[in-house]
């Protein structure tokens, strides 16, 4: 019986290890690299998982995911308290404050979000996005998509 409940536990953390979450979910290990040498008339398309960052015109492209049941009504890295149906984003670098406007590349649709949180800490994500944004442009179920991010107004 305890052979059988440890090959049990060793087949669920195999699977947790390899088959992590794929929407939402916050974990340490990424830091953003910041690209801000890259040239206004170069193309804006994504680097190996890694955003790409233009200063001077304030467009990112990279992967978003969404995140909310799980930390809808606890505080934000700003001290707000988190609503999931509110247009807010998580970001490891933009000033809490700053307008961004998210366009899913797979489809088109925009909304604008403020950046009150930190995140996302999964590799390869570059902002999350509250479950209303994700909604407004249309990536609740696929939870993880290429977006294209422009400041819109910094705080």
């Amino acid at each position: 019986m305890g052979k059988r409940i440890s090959g049990m536990v060793l087949i669920f953390l195999v699977l947790f290890c390899f088959c992590g979450p794929t929407k939402g979910g916050q974990s340490d290990e990424y830091v953003i690299p910041v690209y801000d040498s890259i040239k206004e008339t170069e193309p804006y398309l994504p680097v190996k998982n890694h955003i790409q960052f233009t200063q001077s015109t304030g467009i990112m492209v990279g992967k978003a995911s969404w995140y909310g049941p799980g930390f809808h009504g606890k505080t934000t890295a700003n001290g707000e308290t988190f609503n999931e149906n509110a247009l807010t984003a998580a970001h490891k670098e933009l000033s809490f404050g700053t307008k961004v406007l998210i366009t899913n590349l797979n489809n088109g649709k925009s909304t604008i979000v403020t950046i009150n949180d930190r995140g996302p800490y999964i590799e390869g994500r570059d902002i999350d996005i509250s479950r209303a944004a994700a909604r407004q442009v249309g990536m609740i179920d696929a939870g993880v998509v290429d977006v294209k991010m422009e400041i819109i107004a910094h705080k």
